[in-house]
């Protein structure tokens, strides 16, 4: 037992120090699946050595231990033979950023094989200019299955948000810890008191009941599609998706660069949506602020949430003479400089000091957080 343990941390260390040190370190018998891992890793990883070391084309790299060739698509399937789903992720991303293995996708069979993830959404719209009609409909694939994991991870907690604020004055029949009515519950039952057993009988408990606005709210969302931006263009597609498909609230969204597109008209899908962005670029904030102002028809219930870094390309002016224009006509004006998961922004500091002291307000949030700024909004 010894011996195998001994066995298996030698050829962990061999895997770790790659086929280098086949010469000091050799994988033990019995080793065939370290073997294969070796193989895997060392026709990713051989390409850090660069010309330097006389390395062939990476089409062509094999392991150290003399099998036969890989190619990327053989490499998929190896990969997610061997390897953990954590893992997958991992060597799939560094495939993709840091080697430029794009054939990853730009072959459909392989493309089919990889792991659906934020991070190789992103790579698709990074890449579909590269791909043929035919891989493209397969990229959708991938692109429509991590929109709907993050819709359903973001959904309830919009409409929690949004379904409306809490009456006090009338019982709800929907039987929700978010609903529940202690003071009353105790109350109406202090009668049923159990003195022997000194504890309150609950025979009914109570919840509030939950109003609903037939108010109806417009929401304009406005995105920079610039690169920086790509996770806050996901979550605000998805986002402007979900807000579309409540009926308290009309969404408009719109994205840009230097030049601006109303995808209004499929803002319920947001696979179109991010179909659509074209990263690079310029960055016109100014002009994208003067079309939505277009879009809004009652100021004192209307929405405006630009998402955006704030590096302006434009004529900083007329940004903020757009902000003003707006505030003071009513407008909820949010600058998001980040939405996504993390809310870590990287944005120009100066330009949203200037547009909160204009009345907009400033911050980066998590798409929930997004979500409980406008349902407070359309609640007060």
């Amino acid at each position: 037992m010894e011996h195998v343990r001994n066995t298996e941390q030698l050829n962990k260390w061999r895997l770790m120090l790659g086929r280098y040190a086949d010469g000091q370190i050799s994988f033990g018998k019995g080793s065939q699946t370290f073997q294969d891992m070796d193989n895997v890793l060392d026709y990713l990883y051989s390409r850090e050595y660069g010309e330097d070391e006389g390395v062939r084309d990476p089409k062509e790299l094999t392991g150290g231990n003399g099998q036969s060739q890989l190619t990327v698509s053989k490499w998929i399937n190896e990969v997610n033979r061997l390897f953990p789903k954590e893992t997958i992720e991992v060597l799939e991303k560094e495939a993709l950023d840091r080697y430029g293995m794009t054939e990853l996708l730009t072959d459909e069979s392989v493309l089919e094989k990889l792991e659906p993830n934020q991070e190789l959404l992103k790579l698709i719209i990074q890449l579909k200019g590269l791909m043929s009609p035919k891989v493209l409909q397969a990229a959708k694939e991938i692109v429509r299955r991590v929109v709907e994991e993050l819709r359903k991870k973001f959904e309830q907690e919009v409409r929690q948000s949004l379904t409306g604020r809490i009456d006090k004055n009338h019982e709800n029949p929907v039987a929700t810890a978010r609903n529940l009515d202690v003071k009353t519950t105790i109350l109406r039952n202090l009668k049923h008191y159990d003195k022997e057993k000194q504890r309150l009988v609950l025979e009914k408990v109570y919840f509030f009941s939950r109003v609903r606005h037939s108010v109806t709210w417009d929401v304009v969302i406005c995105v920079d599609e610039s690169g920086s931006m790509l996770d806050s263009v996901i979550h605000s597609s998805v986002m402007a998706g979900i807000f579309a498909s409540l009926p308290m609230l009309e969404t408009k969204l719109v994205i840009f660069d230097t030049n601006v597109v109303d995808l209004s008209e499929s803002v319920d899908d947001a696979v179109e949506t991010l179909m659509s962005v074209q990263l690079g670029g310029g960055t016109d904030i100014g002009k994208a602020m003067r079309y939505c102002e277009t879009l809004v028809k009652n100021p004192e219930k209307t929405i405006f949430v630009l998402v955006t870094d704030l590096y302006e390309g434009g004529r900083p002016q007329e940004m903020y003479a757009c902000a003003r224009g707006l505030v003071e006509a009513g407008v909820k004006v949010m600058i998001l400089t980040a939405l996504d998961k993390e809310a870590n922004p990287n944005y120009n500091r100066s330009a949203a000091a200037k547009m909160a002291s204009l009345g907009a307000h400033v911050g980066a949030m998590t798409p929930g957080e997004l979500a409980a700024w406008v349902g407070g909004i359309i609640h007060e």
